[in-house]
């Protein structure tokens, strides 16, 4: 009768403990979607009705429009601080982009994103674009945490021919692995991203949590010869606009959209939409008005791609995720991209307590569910020594000292974009995939409430420069909350705020360490390596090809 008693007791304990273990929901999966180079005003969600973007714009008005969200001004620093938590200041990543040719990557004394996930079983996907190093392999995505990768190791490739022109050097760059992708000839970049991403959900054993890294190559520039390529069908459905490189870049988004769609409908099909976080970003603001043969728009934003005016750091952004209490909302609660890796994990569970003490990125989770002020009261846009331009904002107040380009970006640039409610097809929303498979979810807003996120979303600025800054000759002040644009500069009115500001840079300045850029190696040319961009570093038997790269030497002086 004893053992019977003792019997039951232990059954009813293993009872309840599998009942708590299987009402446990399990990680949930992530996936995010970088977009490269998108400026502000390309996407429906932020006011403009130029180029339709339904597949963004049903995720962005369902979930958590990010209005106050910052990236870095250039490709290669904005995804080191997405992959280590840090501003590029403190990882030598603060200065321009990293070239193929260069014998160096983001340190590898810097733990990644998925290797922090690796940890909680997760299976780690990127398919599309790295540019965070590829000189040795050990700097590559299979030795940093990922489990697959399809896509580029450098910067931009054409998105037809997968070939990279840079610095005057030409190669093919489109890997599955290790290995160079020949098969991928002809497939459009955006296509190759999508097929893979959904071929990763579809093959995904649902019993451990998934990330999956969409990084497109849209809407970056490709080659000389073909700046803007898209598929001419889709470039021929944009003949409402009139100038041709905006229709072409019309196209690249487009693309991109649909695919984003494929993407959420093969979520649904394996249940593992209603257990996601799905975040969309660019990777910095906008290359516009022919900035690099673009056409992108961050209008009303001052400023491109590779300032530091709101133009070229507030990024273009928005969180899904039915794990989100208050959803349906315009945030302007101030973000950093160097803060997702502590939200993402601490959305994953782990442990934030055995993080590095060093992290600039603060976890944002709680804050992005519950709609309460994050923590976070300033952000580093950049200290670039070589370049000599440095950005901080504190609170509503930004200093910008000194500037890029000697000041030929600084402007305002269309297109404008047409901002008109009646011209916004909202009926598109609903009728495209992604709004399909969330009205399933009940999580798709009405119309007039999608009207008025868009309203909110959308910036409205003053025409017209009140106090003139030339950051050349001093720094400016801009109170961001009355001046987004930063057509006011308040440094005379304010010189208190203005001087914190500045000693708050020069701690900043003092913690960081050197630009970690290097002189272009020769032997990283492609034409030594069958005309692929290569891990070269892994492969240089010095003693047999002095002559090699004396001759390289030589053609490249």
């Amino acid at each position: 009768m004893c053992m019977t008693r003792q019997f039951v007791v232990v059954l009813g304990f293993l009872i309840t403990l599998w009942a708590s273990v299987a009402s446990e929901k399990p990680p949930p999966n992530i996936v995010f979607i970088l977009a490269d180079d998108l400026g502000w005003n390309d996407v429906g969600f932020h006011g403009s009705s130029q180029i339709p973007t339904p597949n963004l714009d049903a995720l962005a008005y369902s979930g958590v429009i990010l209005n106050r969200y910052y990236v870095s001004p250039i490709c290669t620093p904005s995804r080191s601080a997405l992959m280590t938590g840090k501003y590029p200041i403190h990882t030598g990543m603060q200065h321009g982009v990293l070239y193929g040719m260069e014998p160096r990557g983001l340190p590898l004394t810097e733990k990644l994103l998925p290797q922090y996930l690796k940890e909680l079983g997760y299976m780690n996907h990127i398919y599309g674009k790295w540019h965070l190093g590829s000189y040795t392999r050990r700097y590559t995505p299979l030795e940093r945490g990922f489990d697959s990768h399809v896509g580029f190791w450098t910067g931009h490739h054409h998105m037809f021919d997968h070939t990279a022109v840079e610095k005057g050097t030409w190669g093919l760059d489109m890997r599955r692995g290790f290995d160079v992708a020949y098969d991928l000839h002809g497939k459009y970049t955006t296509h190759v991203v999508r097929d893979e991403s959904v071929a990763a959900i579809r093959n995904h054993n649902t019993s451990s949590p998934m990330f999956l890294y969409v990084s497109h190559a849209a809407v970056h520039s490709a080659n000389p010869y073909d700046f803007l390529p898209a598929p001419d069908e889709t470039v021929e459905s944009m003949s409402g606009i009139t100038n041709f490189q905006r229709r072409k870049f019309a196209a690249m988004l487009t693309e991109l959209d649909q695919s984003v769609g494929t993407i959420i409908i093969a979520l649904s099909e394996r249940g593992m939409l209603d257990n996601s976080i799905i975040v969309f970003s660019t990777d910095n603001g906008g290359p516009a008005h022919g900035f690099n043969n673009n056409a992108a728009s961050n209008w009303p934003l001052r400023g491109t791609k590779n300032t530091l005016w709101e133009g070229g750091v507030r990024g273009t952004g928005f969180i899904w995720s039915p794990l989100i209490e208050e959803r349906r909302r315009v945030s302007h609660q101030i973000m950093h991209i160097s803060d997702w890796l502590p939200t993402l994990l601490d959305a994953a569970g782990y442990d934030l307590d055995n993080l590095p003490t060093n992290l600039d990125g603060i976890s944002v989770w709680k804050q992005l569910q519950n709609g309460n002020q994050t923590g976070r009261n300033e952000i580093l846009h950049n200290i670039d020594d070589i370049w000599g331009s440095a950005a901080l904002t504190v609170d509503n107040w930004k200093v910008v000292h000194g500037t890029n380009y000697e000041g030929q970006w600084d402007a305002w640039y269309g297109p404008a974009g047409d901002h008109d409610t009646k011209s916004y097809n909202v009926t598109a929303i609903f009728d495209c995939p992604t709004g399909k498979a969330l009205n399933k979810l009940r999580m798709l807003p009405p119309e007039e409430e999608i009207l008025h996120l868009r309203r909110e979303a959308t910036v409205y600025c003053t025409n017209g420069t009140k106090k003139k800054c030339d950051p050349l000759e001093a720094p400016c002040l801009f109170d961001l909350d009355n001046d987004p644009c930063e057509f006011d500069n308040l440094a005379d009115e304010y010189p208190d705020i203005l001087g914190d500001i500045l000693v708050k840079l020069g701690e900043y300045n003092a913690s960081a360490v050197p630009p970690g850029n290097m002189p272009l190696d020769p032997m990283g040319d492609p034409r030594f390596w069958g005309y692929t961009w290569h891990n070269f570093g892994d492969e240089l038997p010095m003693n047999e090809l002095d002559d090699v790269t004396e001759s390289a030497n030589n053609e490249m002086t």
